[in-house]
């Protein structure tokens, strides 16, 4: 790095000395009675020797160069003209966010996106507790991504693809978090994780954005191992529990289909029409599995989607400490109520069905949910409307104002008006309000916070209503959404919306051109009923044979499996009528 404040060179002698925490020392020192004006270049290194050659490699180029160059890249980071015209601030937020996202991509390991260089209530950590959202989540990384292809930066997508495929697991999954070295971090299974990367490839393929890259392996691999987990995930997005999440399963429809479109183009009938039916066998599913018609949260609304489902016995990921139709929520004060049923607990996940096509947005179960979370999340702040992740969430700054540590109080997401606004948006409604908060929910200099304080101001705790709280800030997915949510209202149409996805399930089901009549059987989660007349299929990574009767076993059929590629192979058993 180069730095003028001269127009001569400074020549002086370099002293070197051994510190005490055992890195070398340089000092120097500076005649300014003599040089007035001088230029400094500051080298790091891991030596003496790296670090001075990096420091005379930069002044060998003249300072004008350093200067013109210094400024050409800015101009190359320029946000799009056309999102700044969508903002209700002069495209200030537009402006910071772009940057702030592109600074999270890290130098040294081309296209990862780490999820903020913050850490949450960091000044309540010690040293050595390493976590923090300086990590990659594939969830968030895709995020950015999308943000990027928002902006028209399709070479900054495609980098972080070609990333992420460097980093899939074997099984074509992905660790729940890791270093950008690839080295996991934490254990968990978040299936969104691995759909979001198959519907990010599909995105930049769509835009003839893959050069050279060869995305069916990745994208095969990764659809797999939907197949192998779905429908029930470890952990959904707030990566606390486990079972049937409208958002999750939002993300895994979504990635089947663009897996399928994408393998049929490239020749894999098959297995397209195999992906394919998957998802179609989750969406025909996914009110049944998702949702109560016992809630108790709106008397006048008893029927609406659920913030998860937990798993049954015999399916996988089910905790059998814990009784049945019950979740635990775990980052509540010690002392306080963490056990509760599935139906008296509530997010704004589901708004992911329609932001992908999988949903209309006039859906009445989307409509009633609606009503249901406005009167239990919904936080109106000066700045503007703001909604907690779910009720009873401890996840945030304490109710005294203390850090969260271990316990809390949820607060309000900046980044869940942001999905609302997508929604009003593919509603027909007024979203400028929400474009509006979200800007004025910004710091000073423009870091869009993880959560903002929705309780009376506490000034002695520096906690203001409707500002930012003690978590993370910046948060680079709110700044992803606060740019996705631009770009929509630029083109008219949500960006994220996956138009396979949405011609295949956002139409009246008598107008569509499929049915789904499909059961689907593996050992890790079996099934005790089905459609009478509907074809039972058979499911395995390896291949095998069915022995099966319709007759109490008077009569015998065989049946051998049918390979399909790295899912494995299935055999089908089409049921009567009688």
């Amino acid at each position: 790095m180069a730095i003028r404040i001269s127009r001569t060179h400074l020549q002086m002698t370099w002293n070197f000395g051994q510190a005490l925490d055992g890195n070398i020392a340089v000092m120097g020192e500076i005649d300014v009675a003599k040089y007035r004006e001088f230029t400094i270049a500051i080298a790091l290194g891991e030596g003496p020797h790296s670090a001075v050659a990096g420091l005379m490699q930069t002044l060998s180029t003249p300072y004008d160069e350093h200067l013109k160059r210094f400024i050409e890249q800015w101009h190359r980071a320029a946000a799009p003209a056309r999102l700044a015209a969508a903002s209700t601030d002069g495209g200030h937020l537009a402006r910071i966010s772009h940057n702030v996202i592109l600074a999270h991509e890290d130098k040294t390991y081309s296209g990862a996106f780490i999820a903020s260089a913050s850490i949450p209530w960091g000044n309540a950590k010690s040293d050595d507790d390493l976590g923090g959202y300086h990590l990659v989540w594939t969830r968030d990384m895709c995020h950015s991504a999308g943000a990027m292809l928002a902006c028209g930066r399709v070479d900054t997508a495609r980098r972080a693809l070609v990333y992420l495929a460097c980093t899939q697991h074997p099984d074509g999954g992905f660790a729940q978090n890791f270093w950008i070295d690839g080295t996991p971090y934490w254990s968990g299974i978040q299936l969104d994780e691995v759909a979001f990367p198959i519907i990010l490839a599909w995105r930049i393929w769509k835009l003839d954005g893959l050069g050279n890259f060869d995305v069916v392996p990745f994208v095969s691999s990764a659809a797999s191992f939907l197949t192998r987990y779905a429908p029930v995930t470890q952990q959904e997005r707030w990566e606390e529990n486990a079972g049937y999440s409208p958002s999750t399963l939002a993300a895994v429809i979504s990635a089947l289909i663009c897996a399928a479109d994408i393998v049929r183009a490239h020749g894999a009938t098959e297995l397209g029409s195999f992906l394919e039916s998957y998802g179609d066998w989750i969406e025909a599913h996914l009110d049944e599995w998702t949702t109560t018609n016992r809630g108790v949260l709106n008397t006048e609304i008893p029927y609406h989607y659920m913030r998860i489902r937990p798993p049954a016995e015999g399916e996988p990921f089910h905790n059998a400490k814990i009784p049945p139709g019950m979740i635990n929520i775990s980052n509540r004060a010690p002392g306080e109520k963490y056990a509760f049923e599935a139906r008296e607990v509530v997010d704004g996940g589901f708004l992911e069905l329609v932001r992908y096509g999988v949903r209309r947005p006039d859906d009445p179960l989307i409509l009633n949910t609606l009503k249901v979370i406005d009167g239990v999340l919904k936080i109106d702040t000066p700045y503007g409307a703001c909604w907690r992740r779910y009720n009873h969430d401890g996840y945030g700054q304490q109710k005294d104002g203390e850090p969260f540590v271990h316990f809390g109080q949820g607060r309000a997401w900046p980044i869940l008006t942001g999905e609302r606004a997508h929604y009003e948006l593919a509603a027909g409604g007024d979203h400028a309000e929400y474009i509006t908060a979200l800007e004025r929910f910004s710091s000073f200099g423009g870091m869009l916070p993880e959560q903002v304080w929705d309780y009376a101001d506490m000034p002695a705790e520096g906690l203001y209503f409707g500002r930012s709280a003690g978590s993370a800030q910046p948060l680079v997915w709110a700044h992803a959404e606060y740019i996705k949510l631009l770009r929509s209202v630029a083109d008219g149409k949500v960006f994220d919306r996956i138009s396979v996805v949405e011609k295949r399930y956002a139409v009246p089901r008598e107008k569509r051109t499929f049915q789904s009549r499909m059961e689907i059987f593996q050992l890790g989660r079996p099934i005790c009923d089905m459609v009478q007349g509907g074809t039972q299929r058979i499911i395995d990574q390896r291949r095998f044979r069915v022995i099966w009767t319709d007759d109490s076993w008077a009569t015998k059929n065989t049946l051998e499996s049918r390979v399909v590629g790295k899912p494995g192979s299935f055999a089908d058993i089409q049921t009567s009528w009688t």
